[in-house]
């Protein structure tokens, strides 16, 4: 294990699966308690437009596709409320127009865009310092968001109607929370990209489901499940030479289908016990 650590890029992939562990904990629970993971995925490709704008510009692409994020996530509120159309079609309409422009701003940029294939598919083996300081800034934001807004978070993940009547200003929450999703994808398009942010934002609140549904147990619950799993695929994907966004994936997805069998067959076990 200790051959693990001897290389300095592997401490950085340590490091950043411990933070990306972070966001999938805390925003993840809500993004499956409100029921909005393909908002998170619509946000994820739109992103991709400013990853296109990095390379164009000369600019490191993940400090280009935070504000890209940040725009099309309070885009898809703004457009769902103000044009009248429904939450999925400004989904997609900001999902299509961040890849068209990230795909025509990578085919301005003189010479071969480097690392794209990165940003699609994830590369937590080639994150940097730099990205490692911006994915902590996040998570910091991140947490604290959540610890002073904790109980309007919950409110309107719950019933968002009686909150609204209760005085909680839902509409403010709920574009605070798109800006939480939006820093979620910029600290997890390193690890596992663009393609595969969704699974990581979901799979480990799903896993802790299993276990509890108290809202704070969850959160507690999706982290500490997101980062032993992140890092045993990350240990896995370095042994057996794998794509380490796609094992990290994988494993998570097993062990979900685990988890969800034994507690399926546990309580098929007990009301047959019951019954007898």
């Amino acid at each position: 294990m200790m051959e693990f650590f001897q290389y300095e890029f592997m401490r950085n992939a340590f490091l950043a699966a411990l933070l990306v562990s972070l966001a999938c904990g805390v925003v993840g629970t809500f993004v499956v308690i409100r029921k909005i993971v393909f908002l998170t995925d619509g946000i994820a490709h739109a992103a991709f437009g400013g990853i296109g704008l990095g390379y164009l510009l000369g600019v490191d692409p993940v400090l280009s596709a935070l504000p890209f994020s940040i725009v099309s996530a309070l885009g898809i509120g703004t457009l769902s409320k103000k044009i009248k159309i429904s939450e999925d079609s400004a989904i997609g309409i900001l999902f299509a127009l961040g890849m068209a422009l990230g795909i025509i701003f990578i085919g301005l940029a003189p010479g071969y865009a480097p690392d794209l294939f990165s940003y699609l598919f994830g590369s937590i083996l080639t994150v940097p310092v730099s990205d490692l300081f911006l994915m902590l800034v996040l998570d910091i934001c991140i947490i604290i968001i959540v610890i002073v807004l904790f109980k309007e978070l919950q409110a309107t993940s719950f019933d968002e109607e009686f909150s609204e009547i209760a005085g909680v200003p839902t509409k403010v929450i709920n574009l605070l929370f798109l800006c939480l999703v939006a820093f979620s994808v910029i600290v997890l398009i390193r690890a596992v990209g663009i393609i595969l942010i969704m699974a990581l934002l979901t799979l480990p609140t799903l896993i802790a489901k299993q276990f509890t549904m108290n809202l704070k147990k969850l959160v507690v619950f999706s982290i500490i499940i997101a980062a032993v799993l992140t890092i045993l695929g990350l240990w896995i994907s370095y042994w057996l030479d794998l794509a380490s966004g796609a094992t990290i994936v994988l494993v998570l997805i097993s062990v979900f289908l685990i988890c969800a069998f034994i507690k399926r067959f546990m309580s098929t076990f007990v009301v047959n016990k019951i019954s007898v």
